[in-house]
């Protein structure tokens, strides 16, 4: 019996574009997908014909970004960013909001293997493993902003330790009674990282952790404003609040407009990621700022370098943060 391509990707439970990729000896496959495949080739006897064999994997210049939402104030910046150095190098980009939602991520995620695109660019805080196993599956190249899995390559910054500085700032400006807003817990980045950071510097600053200065909800206008309610209604009510995201922060200083609480004399509130609007609402808001644009332009580059054979110097890139100090606290 002859066997085809296809047979031998049904074999090695891989594409047939990673088969492809195998037969023409290219760098970009794993070395452990590589043995299966050639283990599968082996095991049918499959032999590509001379013709078959020269013809190279077609690249479509095309880049596939998977963004949760891009009305979100982190994002635009960040596609900028990608989509800057994407044009230095002849690439298209292809986008896809996801809203978070898991069925979306697979969804695109198989839409984009099926358009054939070169590499993918994941922006979302949490990597399932269905999503990863998906990406070992089609063995497109991958690289992850704001996120980290195991082997993944990614560019972020470090979460807890950005969260930490804003509570030690907080610290050090006399308050003693700070709360959080923060993201949703199963989220390791918005929820779970700014949590811990927020811990260290209360714990390390002799501080009591307050259960009832934690709210836990999203990370936009709407949960900040809600959840603010909620902690300034509190009879012992915090005198500052750290805010997960600037969103959030905005949510809070409204509600603190709106009950006759001056900012920053009776209450201070910080944000995080330093997106356009902090700068211009009054008062301005302190925050820490994320390298937004360098994120999505470094994250690029890694892609175009495991494109090109020529795989990054590190496999996970940790940016710098900043505390860009303003007027509410």
């Amino acid at each position: 019996m002859k066997f085809n391509i296809k047979d031998v990707a049904k074999r090695a439970g891989v594409s047939i574009s990673t088969v492809s990729r195998v037969i023409n000896d290219s760098k970009v496959v794993r070395p452990e997908t590589h043995e299966k495949v050639m283990k599968a080739i082996e095991e049918l006897g499959y032999k590509p014909n001379a013709i078959a064999r020269s013809l190279k994997v077609k690249n479509t210049k095309t880049i596939g970004i998977l963004i949760p939402d891009i009305s979100y104030n982190f994002y635009p910046e960040v596609v900028r960013g990608i989509e800057d150095i994407a044009n230095m190098y002849n690439y298209n980009i292809f986008l896809c909001n996801t809203d978070m939602e898991e069925d979306k991520v697979i969804q695109y995620f198989e839409v984009m293997a099926e358009k054939q695109v070169d590499g993918i660019i994941f922006m979302g805080n949490v990597v399932s493993e269905e999503l990863a196993q998906k990406i070992n599956f089609y063995d497109i190249p991958t690289v992850l902003i704001g996120a980290d899995y195991n082997e993944l390559p990614s560019v972020t910054i470090d979460h807890v330790a950005a969260s930490k500085a804003i509570v030690n700032y907080l610290i050090k400006k006399g308050h003693e009674k700070i709360a959080l807003i923060t993201g949703k817990l199963v989220d390791p980045i918005v929820g779970a990282a700014r949590l811990a950071g927020y811990k260290k510097a209360l714990e390390e600053g002799n501080l009591p952790i307050r259960e009832d200065y934690i709210v836990e909800g999203g990370h936009r206008y709407k949960t900040g404003y809600v959840s603010a309610q909620q902690l300034l209604n509190l009879e012992d009510r915090p005198t500052a609040i750290f805010a997960a995201s600037d969103e959030l922060a905005l949510g809070a200083i409204r509600v603190a407009m709106e009950n006759g609480i001056k900012i920053p004399e009776e209450l201070a509130v910080a944000g995080f990621n330093n997106i356009d609007m902090a700068a211009k609402i009054y008062p301005a808001l302190t925050t820490i700022a994320q390298p937004m644009y360098e994120m999505g332009a470094i994250g690029m580059r890694v892609l175009t370098k495991i494109l090109n054979e020529d795989g990054p110097e590190k496999n996970k890139i940790v940016l710098d943060f900043s505390l860009v100090e303003r007027e509410t606290t």
